[in-house]
């Protein structure tokens, strides 16, 4: 009887539908480094806010530096490399790696993690400094072989990412003139140059495509203004300068990424949580910036600008992009669910208490810290048990990665 309902059920002459094979973590890059991310977000921020207020009895990482290290080199990392090799198929035409491959990446990023809590201090510096640069040479070689030259400065700014990590790890070992912290600002300025250079290109195309009626634009002055300051930023940052320059560039950016967004509609969105988590998100970059512009004339401590970007803009836009990348190369629905919404707002929520409460009421610093990590690893543990299987079996329309 039950056989006799299916086939009633079954289009006449249809094939059955194929069911597609079980395993597929190391299909595309997005699988494997987007859930040991997601993973590794909520597991390490919840370690290292233990250990800041003094709950923890051993010390999870040395210090603020090698916190600042992890959620670089480690998490971000792991994202940004996640999504490029997965864009990197589209944009070339061409495979990044997968199998055996990918495996060796991911084993090799996993490792610097560990290793980094050992007193190897050489092996923890070339597994770090490895990761980015066999990834850039990995995504090179995919755009090479499809005459991708528009985004070769990818490859490039993952090779940057390596210099930095490098820095980092040459003052642990003693032997650098310059301090740990200037290869984290010039990763963050990286990172910040990667995500406007993306948003521009997706966030106005995701906003079109998805919210019927919305014209959002991309004015050619503004988008090289927006994307020149940000470049100049990093240069300032790398010849060491600071004062009225890094005001001037810094609040040049804001209002250049502010008009950017506006220009998006971002308000027209607020029906449609896929676009608008990315709106949302992105309203980080400005906030930070203008934050940075503050920070250069003394009027704030550094760590308001710095988390705006990790926290608010690295965060937001990570697991907007995480959940939207995931659901259109496993097969899903482009549609937001009541989990992603939830992963949306705890990882928004978390950049505004790090940032708004300390900011408001500085002796709430500590409280900041405590609901803002619980707030962040909430967002990306249950990103990690909601997306587990869909990151790890094959897409539902049976193609391929």
């Amino acid at each position: 009887m039950k056989r006799i309902m299916q086939l009633e059920q079954a289009p006449r002459g249809a094939a059955p539908a194929p069911r597609p094979p079980g395993f597929a973590l190391w299909a595309l890059g997005f699988r494997p480094f987007y859930l040991l991310a997601s993973a590794f977000a909520a597991l390490s921020i919840a370690l290292w806010a233990l250990q800041s207020t003094g709950l923890l009895p051993h010390p999870y990482l040395p210090g603020p530096l090698w916190h600042a290290h992890e959620m670089v080199f480690g998490f971000t990392l792991a994202v940004v490399v996640g999504f490029l090799f997965t864009a990197g198929r589209n944009w070339a035409g061409q495979d990044t790696p997968s199998g055996a491959g990918l495996m060796a990446l991911a084993a090799l990023w996993f490792t610097a993690r560990v290793l980094l809590l050992t007193p190897w201090a050489w092996a923890a510096a070339v597994a770090n400094v490895a990761f980015p640069l066999l990834s850039a040479w990995a995504l090179f070689q995919a755009l090479r072989r499809g005459k991708n030259q528009r985004n070769y400065f990818f490859a490039a700014l993952l090779v940057v990412m390596a210099l930095g990590a490098g820095l980092v790890h040459a003052e642990r070992l003693g032997f650098s003139p310059l301090p740990g912290w200037a290869g984290i600002q010039v990763a963050l300025d990286v990172v910040l140059f990667m995500m406007a250079v993306m948003g521009g290109r997706v966030i106005p195309m995701f906003t079109n495509n998805g919210v019927p009626g919305v014209k959002a634009v991309r004015h050619p002055r503004v988008e090289q203004g927006a994307l020149g300051t940000l470049l100049a930023l990093l240069a300032a940052d790398a010849l060491g300068l600071s004062g009225v320059v890094v005001f001037a560039i810094a609040a040049a950016a804001a209002l250049l990424h502010g008009a950017r967004l506006l220009l998006w509609q971002p308000l027209l969105t607020r029906r449609v949580p896929l676009v608008w988590a990315l709106h949302a998100a992105y309203l980080w970059i400005p906030l930070h910036l203008a934050l940075r512009a503050a920070t250069a004339l003394d009027l704030l401590p550094s760590t308001f600008a710095t988390h705006a970007l990790t926290v608010g803009a690295i965060g937001g836009l990570t697991i907007a992009m995480m959940t939207r990348t995931a659901r259109g190369h496993t097969g899903r629905a482009l549609r937001a669910d009541r989990f992603d919404v939830a992963c949306y707002a705890l990882v928004l929520a978390a950049g505004a208490v790090r940032v708004g409460l300390p900011l408001l009421w500085p002796a709430l610093y500590v409280h900041a810290l405590w609901c803002s990590a619980a707030l962040w690893s909430a967002g990306f543990g249950l990103y990690a048990v909601r997306y587990w299987s869909a990151l790890t079996r094959a897409r539902l329309d049976g193609k391929a990665g």
